[in-house]
């Protein structure tokens, strides 16, 4: 993500890739403590920012990523990973309607998005729609590999009610 702010101190940087290096071990424990070592004045640095992000997630504390992507969308719209983070993490709150809702603009500012399309068929199967669920998930196929997406569908708690037609597709 390019960003105008200052480039962070080489410090920061290092305790930055550590933070995301523990995320991805599952230490959030140590990623904690490294985020703690940034630089106050650094800390809402939008590189910083996304790290926060990724760390709520592995964390599941939704209502901080949700606070954090709405905070991040205002500033960088154009991040198609921000707009799906914040339904996800609205999903997850069980406010999947929002989620859907939030996340519906996106299919206009990134049109071949696939991820975008998924995710909007996982809220509707949800919701109780499912042929939109099913219309939406083939428009995420017709972007991606077929096989891929229902692969992934068929492995998803999300479509369990639309397997069967699923398998059809």
């Amino acid at each position: 993500m390019k960003t105008s702010a200052h480039p962070l101190e080489q410090a920061d940087v290092f305790h930055l890739r550590a933070a995301s290096g523990w995320i991805g071990l599952g230490d959030l424990d140590s990623a904690r403590a490294e985020l703690s070592q940034i630089s106050p004045w650094q800390r809402l640095h939008p590189e910083v920012l996304l790290v926060h992000g990724e760390f709520f997630f592995a964390d599941e504390d939704w209502e901080a990523l949700v606070e954090l992507s709405v905070v991040l969308l205002e500033k960088f719209p154009k991040q198609e990973p921000l707009w799906i983070q914040r339904s996800y993490a609205l999903h997850e709150l069980q406010r999947t309607q929002e989620a859907f809702d939030q996340l519906l603009p996106a299919t206009r500012k990134f049109r071949k998005s696939w991820l975008v399309r998924y995710n909007l068929a996982c809220y509707c199967a949800r919701l109780g729609n499912p042929a939109e669920a099913l219309r939406l998930l083939c428009t995420a196929m017709e972007l991606a590999n077929v096989a891929q997406i229902k692969a992934m569908a068929l492995d998803d708690p999300d479509f369990a009610e639309l397997r069967e037609k699923i398998r059809e597709l």
